[in-house]
């Protein structure tokens, strides 16, 4: 099994090329720490530099050298099992020793990348450069994240959405968003029309509700996360009035809507409004929402 220890006898630096050009992203590791890596997109050219360092002068025996290129799905349920859905591999170097530190080229080009780089709960969708020395004893290796950005373009049909909550004799509300789907700097503009009140409603709030769903049944998991609540209104509406909702997305942690991702997960959005009145029960009517990536136009 291939090993990364400190007592390996060399050093492995990786270099992405122009990565102080790209856009980064920080990268959430174990134990609070992150990463910060360069973004792609699908098609971009991975390229770079790989430098060996022997430690102490001493000689490195090695059976090969090699870089790789990995696209993988990781899912936590089922630790141990990598899906790996891409793997590109080049040779650096051949069979040999090597006495001082040497330095590779490595380049790969116009590489689909069907996939958006993901971090969930149960899941890990990630891209990586890992470089192997094999040795007799243990091989070394190291890796290097990038991340990916996929673009979608902007659907042609978006239609506002209508709903309705309803208690018979009790509560009529309807409420109404301007469209279905947004783009991750998007604005949810709508309106909640209160059409019969005659429940004592304490306050009412507004969630984006973030689902993702892994596995396939019977080992299916969901876990659902609050990305943001906020209340639109404290106190008892009135029958007639309308209040207005204006939320804007480009201030929360949102991904794309991905479904069906390699038939390995899916993660949806969800508008969920809640009611509470004052025996503090909760009404609440939920509606999928879509979110997508477009390309950012720099200013």
């Amino acid at each position: 099994m291939a090993a990364y220890f400190f007592a390996s006898p060399v050093d492995v630096d990786i270099k992405l090329e122009a990565e102080d050009d790209r856009k980064k992203v920080d990268l959430k590791l174990e134990k609070e720490s992150s990463v910060s890596c360069p973004v792609y997109y699908d098609g971009d050219a991975v390229a770079g530099q790989v430098t060996v360092r022997v430690r102490d002068g001493k000689k490195l025996a090695h059976e090969g050298i090699k870089v790789e290129f990995i696209g993988s799905i990781e899912l936590f349920y089922d630790r141990g099992h990598h899906h790996e859905f891409l793997s590109l591999s080049q040779e650096l170097a051949a069979p040999g020793d090597m006495r001082a530190a040497q330095t590779f080229d490595f380049l790969f080009k116009n590489v689909e990348k069907q996939y958006e780089s993901y971090q969930g709960i149960n899941v890990k969708l990630r891209y990586f450069i890992r470089v192997t020395i094999s040795r007799r004893i243990a091989d070394v290796t190291k890796e290097r994240e990038l991340y990916v950005h996929s673009f979608r373009m902007p659907p042609d049909s978006n239609n506002s959405i209508k709903m309705e909550v309803g208690i018979e004799d009790c509560l009529h509300i309807e409420f109404e968003y301007n469209k279905s789907k947004y783009h991750l700097k998007d604005v949810i503009v709508g309106k909640i029309y209160f059409l019969l009140v005659r429940i004592k409603i304490k306050h009412m709030e507004l969630s984006i509700i973030r689902r993702e769903t892994t596995g396939a049944p019977p080992n299916q998991y969901n876990e659902s996360e609050t990305i943001t609540k906020f209340e639109i209104m404290d106190g008892a509406p009135v029958r007639g009035e309308t209040i207005p909702i204006r939320l804007f997305l480009g201030g929360f942690e949102l991904t794309p809507t991905f479904r069906e991702v390699n038939k390995k997960f899916s993660v949806r959005y969800y508008l969920n409004l809640v009611l509470i009145d004052e025996e503090n029960r909760r009404y609440f009517k939920q509606q999928e929402i879509t979110i997508f990536r477009i390309p950012e136009v720099s200013r």
